[in-house]
């Protein structure tokens, strides 16, 4: 009806600093600059020249100190994920601290995926480089079901050459990489580049 009262708004505007998360099909996202991230990084405490000259050594000791974040970055890296994997493949050594948890929080069963040496019986071994020198991961033969779709998750992105290993060991035992997971993520680095097609969800980023 021509005369028929209504209020109809065009569209409503939200400050960027009131917005905390976005919320998709996927799952909720952490916007940069507030709410988890901002938690995130006011955990992380940098070091530099650790443990070599010319690294910024980002320690999350303070992140996984507090339980209660600690449970939210499980939260969030399982929520974003949803439905998309059946198994955590925890790099060693901090990526065991979330992966455990992310484990926990979807009931899903967790892999380590450990250092040269740690790991007894028939193994798959991938050697990768750091930056700041080499080193190589390794899986149990019979780890992961054939066909299991494996979420990595590791503490930090860096320039993805410890990532890229735990997705080719995956790879050799039988499963599939489902994406990759980390707390903070370097900006810089080519960490995200060297792992294409995978995607990867960061909690934090850090440009350096």
């Amino acid at each position: 009806m021509p005369d028929a009262p209504v209020f109809n708004p065009a569209f409503d505007i939200t400050p960027h600093d009131m917005v905390t998360a976005v919320v998709t099909e996927r799952g909720v996202h952490a916007a940069a600059g507030s709410g988890l991230a901002a938690r995130t990084a006011r955990r992380i405490e940098v070091f530099g020249d650790f443990p070599r000259p010319g690294i910024r050594f980002q320690d999350l000791s303070g992140v996984y100190a507090d339980s209660a974040l600690t449970r939210a970055l499980a939260d969030s890296v399982a929520n974003h994920f949803r439905d998309e994997f059946d198994h955590v493949v925890a790099i060693e050594a901090r990526g065991f601290v979330l992966g455990g948890a992310v484990a926990l929080v979807s009931g899903t069963p967790l892999v380590l995926a450990r250092k040269r040496g740690k790991t007894p019986g028939a193994t798959h071994a991938v050697g990768y480089g750091l930056e700041y020198g080499t080193d190589s991961l390794e899986m149990r033969d019979g780890a992961l079901p054939r066909g299991a779709r494996a979420l990595i998750v590791d503490d930090v992105l860096a320039t993805g050459g410890t990532a890229a290993a735990a997705a080719e060991l995956v790879t050799r035992v039988g499963g599939v990489v489902s994406g990759f997971a980390v707390v903070v993520e370097l900006l810089g680095l080519g960490g995200r580049e060297r792992v294409r097609p995978g995607r990867v969800h960061a909690v934090h980023e850090v440009r350096v």
